[in-house]
Parts: structure tokens; C-alpha cells; sequence
């Protein structure tokens, strides 16, 4: 990556690595702090305030590398090389915890393997109604829900209607909570479980193809089977965090786009000032769980502050934390999986020698994620930037236009991929 591009966006590597040490610190707790564990989340939640860090950051940048290709090949490839290879590191490592016996996988594991193995490679999981191999795991069906219905609103040419998708998934949330169904289509044993996915799987795939590799109605009827595929599993069958949680991280990520589109000039400031009924419907809609709301806020203001700050230079190490971000939010899990099967009863450990631990994993964590960085994450996007090289133009597409109620303005590109 040029080094001036890096420089531009490195306010999102800062929230990245910001977002992930509060990922950390929050699953830190249970095995090794589980005495302030209460007391801190009911005044703020730390995960979900990394993770919505991590959603406006993926709705920031995403949609923008897609519309600066105008490419659902290359994109795909950005996105599969982008995931996949650490993804598959971290799912061995915990295949390898679990045959050593320092960690128990839900029992689902061992009657229903093969269901939850095809619901992991699609890491649509989440909404497939299956547990995660890995507890962080479940933002990714979120991400990967998002790539898809950016898919085929790229294919139908209305991928510059943030707004829209942003309103749309504001009041889904807040019409849908405590109505809409958990799990309904995947509920049920184990033969359910896997022809929903083959069948959700299959719509899926034929519609990337179809969007991919089509022309003219096949493209578009392609685009359409993918929209109304994902959107069924996210009003009927999410599972963690719950459905109006789902909808509202979808809102979240379509507000991060219209906020790039703001800054961008595509719309004004005062159209992209719509996004802001998205923290007010989080923070109603969790008015019993002053964590959650206060996690919300502080996440929507973090970001607006590093928005604000976007030409200033950021600290060093957090714009490392950012780029090796990704592994950091995988691979705490592992370490901290295996420390609670060392330390089964936190509580009848003495508080220094937690204390001492916690040191211990951030160090380690922190060389593992440097070591996965150089020996899987960068390869990885470096393969993908010369198959992207490679890789042929799509047919030709019309780039949507901003909706006419949120005004038109100069195009911008994106410089890169998150």
C-alpha cells in the first residue's frame, strides 16, 4: 500500500486497534478479572463498544473499495483472501484446543458436524442459527451479510443509498424488537439445521454467480435472489446477538458508508445528519442495559472524534494495533480459551498472579498477531492484489447515484480496502 495512502486512512487503523483492545480487555474479564466483570459492564460494555467500532469502520471503508473497482471479482478476492486464510488458522488452532482437551466445543460439534462445518465456510453461522467454533466469530456473519447485500445493491445500481439502508434497518430494528423470531428456520434437529443451509448456501452462490457472471436480467435476478436471501435470515433466523441487536449493527455499518459519502461530498453533512437515529434507536432500544448504552455512545463519538481528526497523525502503536488488528480479535480468544483451562476457579487464584497473566497473554498476543500478520494476513492480501490484477473486468454496470433525497455530488474514490 502506497505510504501516502496508509497515512490518509490511518484515523480507521487507530479506531481498529482501539476497538480490538476492548474487545480483549472485555473477554479478559470472565477467566481473569470475574470479580469486576459485573461492575464494569453495567456501566459500560466494552465488547460491544469495540464492536461497533468495528462496524461504522467496515460500513467507512468497504462499500468504497467495491465502488472504486466497480468489480465484484476483484472485491470478492479482496474480501475471501482478506478473511479466510487467518480465519482458517484460528478455526485449526481451536480444532487443536479442543483434541488436547483444554477447551469443549458445543456438543453440536460431535452430532451435527456437518451443518455447522458448511455454516462456517460461508460464516454466515451466525444467522444459520449455529454456535460459533470461536465465540468471536459471530461479527463475521454480520460483515459477511453486509458484503452480500452490497453485492447486489452494487448489481441493482442503488449502492449509493446509504441513507436508505440506513433508515431501513433503523426501523426494522425498532419494529421487530421482541416480535421477530429467533432461529425459526434453522430450529429443530440436525437434518433441518443442514438443509437450511444447503438450501440459504445454494441461493447464495447462484446468486453471486449470476451477479458475477451474468448480463442484464440473469445479473439483476441474481442481485435480487442474494437481497432476499440474507434479509430472510436476518428477520427470522439470527441467532447472538438477537434480531433487533442484528438489524441495528446492519444500520450501523449503512451509516458508516453515508458518513464516507458526507465526507466524500456526495451528500452534505446535513443529509448524512439522518445517521444519528441510529445510536438514539440503540441507545431506546437497550433502555435496560445502561452498558450497552453507554457503549453505544461512546462508540458513535469515538468515531465522530476520529472522523474529526482524520488529517491529524495518529500514535504509532495504534495504528499497528489496527493493521494487525484482525488477528488480535481472533487469536485473544485461543489465549484466553486455554487460561481458563488452567485456571478453571479465577477467584482462588491470588489477584497478582492474574494480574501477571493478563501481561502475559496481551504480550503474547500481541507476537502472535505480528507473526500472523507477516506470515498469513500480508501474503494473503498480497496474492489477492495481483489476482485482482488478473482478473478480467466485470460487465458493464451502472454505479447507483445518491438517492434523490439526499442530493448529488462529486464522485470519490475509496484509496483501499479495510
Amino acid at each position: 500500500m502506497p505510504r501516502q495512502t496508509r497515512k490518509r486512512l490511518a484515523w480507521l487503523d487507530a479506531l481498529r486497534g482501539l476497538a480490538a483492545l476492548t474487545v480483549v480487555f472485555e473477554h479478559a474479564l470472565a477467566p481473569l478479572l470475574p470479580e469486576v466483570r459485573l461492575p464494569v459492564k453495567a456501566v459500560f460494555d466494552p465488547g460491544w463498544f469495540g464492536v461497533m467500532a468495528f462496524f461504522l469502520v467496515s460500513g467507512y471503508i468497504v462499500p468504497a473499495s467495491l465502488e472504486r473497482r466497480a468489480s465484484l471479482r476483484a472485491f470478492w478476492i479482496s474480501r475471501l483472501l482478506r478473511l479466510y486464510p487467518l480465519f482458517g488458522v484460528a478455526a485449526a488452532a481451536m480444532a487443536l484446543l479442543a483434541l488436547l482437551g483444554w477447551d469443549d466445543p458445543h456438543i453440536w460439534w460431535r452430532t451435527r458436524p456437518v451443518p455447522l462445518v458448511l455454516g462456517h465456510l460461508t460464516m454466515l453461522q451466525n444467522l444459520l442459527g449455529m454456535p460459533n467454533l470461536l465465540n468471536v466469530l459471530w461479527t463475521l456473519s454480520y460483515e459477511m451479510a453486509f458484503y452480500l447485500l452490497l453485492t447486489a445493491m452494487f448489481t441493482l445500481g442503488v449502492n449509493r443509498r446509504s441513507i436508505t439502508g440506513t433508515l431501513g434497518f433503523t426501523a426494522a430494528a425498532l419494529l421487530g424488537a421482541g416480535t421477530l423470531p429467533v432461529t425459526l428456520l434453522s430450529a429443530g434437529g440436525s437434518g433441518r439445521m443442514l438443509t437450511v443451509a444447503l438450501v440459504m448456501t445454494t441461493l447464495m452462490m447462484a446468486g453471486l454467480a449470476a451477479a458475477i457472471r451474468g448480463s442484464g436480467a440473469v445479473r439483476h435476478a441474481g442481485a435480487i435472489l442474494i437481497g432476499l436471501t440474507v434479509l430472510t435470515l436476518l428477520a427470522v433466523n439470527q441467532s447472538y446477538p438477537g434480531p433487533w441487536r442484528g438489524l441495528l449493527i446492519l444500520a450501523t455499518m449503512f451509516a458508516g458508508t453515508a458518513l464516507y459519502r458526507a465526507e466524500q461530498r456526495e451528500l452534505s453533512w446535513r443529509q448524512a445528519g439522518w445517521v444519528a437515529l441510529v445510536p438514539l434507536a440503540g441507545i431506546w432500544l437497550a433502555r435496560a442495559d445502561a452498558g450497552t448504552q453507554t457503549a453505544t455512545v461512546a462508540a458513535w463519538l469515538t468515531f465522530a472524534a476520529g472522523l474529526a481528526l482524520r488529517h491529524q497523525k495518529m500514535p504509532r502503536v495504534l495504528t499497528w494495533l489496527g493493521l494487525v488488528s484482525y488477528s488480535v480479535y481472533l487469536l485473544h480468544a485461543l489465549l484466553l480459551e486455554s487460561v481458563e483451562w488452567f485456571w478453571p476457579e479465577p477467584l482462588a487464584v491470588p489477584l497478582n498472579l492474574r494480574i501477571a497473566a493478563l501481561a502475559c497473554v496481551v504480550a503474547l498476543l500481541l507476537g502472535l498477531s505480528a507473526l500472523t500478520w507477516r506470515f498469513v494476513e500480508a501474503p494473503a492480501q498480497r496474492l489477492a492484489k495481483r489476482l485482482v490484477a488478473r482478473t478480467p473486468p466485470d460487465r458493464k454496470i451502472e454505479i447507483g447515484q445518491p438517492d434523490a433525497a439526499q442530493g448529488r455530488g462529486s464522485s470519490s474514490k475509496a484509496d483501499q480496502t479495510s
